[in-house]
């Protein structure tokens, strides 16, 4: 079996060979701009294989993931002229200074003290937020995460509740607010309440130490699951799911949550 460091750089041989004067017409047009579509939908594969933790899925959508990164890499190279190396160095180099509890003499106590001390050290490195304290977060992330990071920054200088039974309070209040925007009927007022009410859910998982993002992905494959189960016994009757009526497919829906626990 060839030794990692030899398959990486037959990979990243792979890649210029691809990207080279006799390569494929297609990966040889690609731009950094084309690159962020396929990035962002190898990542979301790779998220549904540790979603599944299946090791062949896995090991699959890992080494796609790898192969987008070295081939971003090789744009780059071509176009800003940085290499591979230089990205290793100062990802080697920046991980060293971050934890200098590791490759250092500085001693911590416990995890959040890693977190402060990373954040001090990247403001030692001119990362320092420029007007505040929410800068540095991403916008294009899926709104849950964008949420969930930006209440973790807000947290961290003591704007949060205290417990969860708080946030709680919170969500009833925007419970509130939303049904009196329906008996209103005011669509912009609707859409502002329930976006609230969506950001108050957030909170309180992040209070839960739970991440959203995650929970929800989790919440729709469970749905997935079980509305797949209401269709194949309907087509086992050769029934059709649009002339079922409601109570049926809740008795089907039931029969799968059950079948949920027994698995």
């Amino acid at each position: 079996m060839k030794k990692t460091e030899d398959l990486f750089a037959e990979l990243m041989e792979i890649i210029c060979t691809l990207r080279g004067p006799y390569g494929c017409p297609w990966d040889r047009k690609q731009t950094p701009e084309n690159v962020k579509a396929y990035l962002v939908e190898e990542l979301y594969e790779l998220l549904e294989a540790i979603d599944m933790d299946e090791e062949k899925m896995l090991v699959e959508e890992t080494g796609d993931i790898l192969f987008m990164i070295m081939f971003l890499v090789n744009l780059y190279e071509q176009k800003k002229g940085f290499s591979l190396n230089d990205v290793l160095n100062t990802v080697i180099k920046k991980m060293k200074h971050r934890h200098p509890h590791v490759f250092g003499d500085k001693t911590v106590n416990s995890a959040d003290e890693v977190m402060e001390n990373w954040q001090m050290l990247k403001e030692q490195e001119g990362k320092k937020a420029k007007n505040s304290i929410l800068d540095g977060i991403p916008g294009n992330l899926p709104a849950l995460s964008h949420s969930f990071f930006i209440t973790s920054k807000a947290s961290k200088v003591g704007f949060d509740w205290q417990i969860p039974e708080e946030v709680l309070k919170k969500l009833k209040e925007e419970t509130e607010e939303l049904e009196a925007a329906l008996t209103e009927g005011q669509k912009g007022k609707i859409a502002e309440e329930t976006g609230d009410i969506l950001f108050s859910i957030v909170n309180l998982s992040r209070h839960l130490g739970i991440d959203p993002e995650q929970a929800l992905r989790k919440a729709n494959t469970k749905f997935i699951r079980r509305f797949n189960h209401i269709e194949t016994e309907l087509k086992k009757q050769g029934r059709e799911i649009k002339k079922t009526p409601l109570e049926e497919l809740d008795r089907l829906w039931e029969e799968a949550k059950i079948l949920d626990r027994e698995d």
